[in-house]
């Protein structure tokens, strides 16, 4: 029987049948992780000791900065170290089977691994230190976290949210001795105008332009 095509053509065709399975294959898989990212907001993320955000920051009123150490001052906030953990533990319920993880840390001297709860792709630059620094409050990404028993993604940290903000980020502002505060910022229009001038976010150009995230 005579062949349809010649066998070039054949081959380009078998090719570009190739590329377009891969391809939509590789849109499913956008599209499935995509929707992953979203559907993620709101769900406790398991970690190797159930910490609670809501005992240690709404009850006991422990300050973010006292197991983020670095969020001041370096792009990731840090995550508690072993040894912060043991300036109360090391008496308060230390023989609890939920600190188990804690006393494997500090016999190995292994860091505990905790489980990251908001991430960001690699081509997405974000400073904590910045933030802070601009009078940006942990609650505008991170919500109520001192209601939470098992923090949870507050936000999706999609690009058009992240650009909303930067548009317009009066109304995120606080000024900087309650940037580490619960509470919801009650600031007036003019408040907000001195806030952004002190924090020199008066102009928008920097903050919109594509290197201020992607580098």
């Amino acid at each position: 029987m005579p062949q349809a095509f010649e066998p070039r053509v054949e081959l380009i065709i078998k090719v570009v049948l190739i590329a377009v399975l891969a391809g939509t294959g590789a849109l499913v898989v956008f599209l499935i992780a995509h929707g992953r990212h979203d559907d993620a907001v709101g769900i406790a993320v398991p970690q190797p000791i159930p910490f609670s955000h809501k005992h240690h920051v709404g009850d006991v009123g422990l300050d973010c900065r006292f197991c983020h150490v670095t969020v001041e001052t370096d792009a990731s906030p840090g995550m508690p170290a072993t040894q912060v953990c043991m300036t109360c533990h090391s008496q308060l319920f230390q023989d609890q089977p939920m600190f188990a993880p804690l006393r494997a840390s500090v016999a190995s001297g292994q860091p505990i691994v905790w489980t990251q709860v908001n991430r960001l792709p690699d081509y997405a630059y974000f400073d904590h230190s910045v933030h802070i620094a601009k009078g940006v409050g942990c609650i505008e990404c991170h919500g109520r976290i001192d209601q939470e028993p098992l923090v949870s993604k507050a936000e999706a940290l999609q690009m058009r949210w992240c650009v909303q903000c930067h548009n317009n980020p009066g109304p995120h502002l606080r000024p900087p001795d309650e940037v580490f505060s619960m509470r919801p910022a009650r600031l007036s229009d003019e408040e907000i105008r001195s806030l952004a001038q002190l924090m020199r976010l008066e102009s928008k150009q920097r903050l919109s332009d594509c290197s201020t995230c992607h580098r």
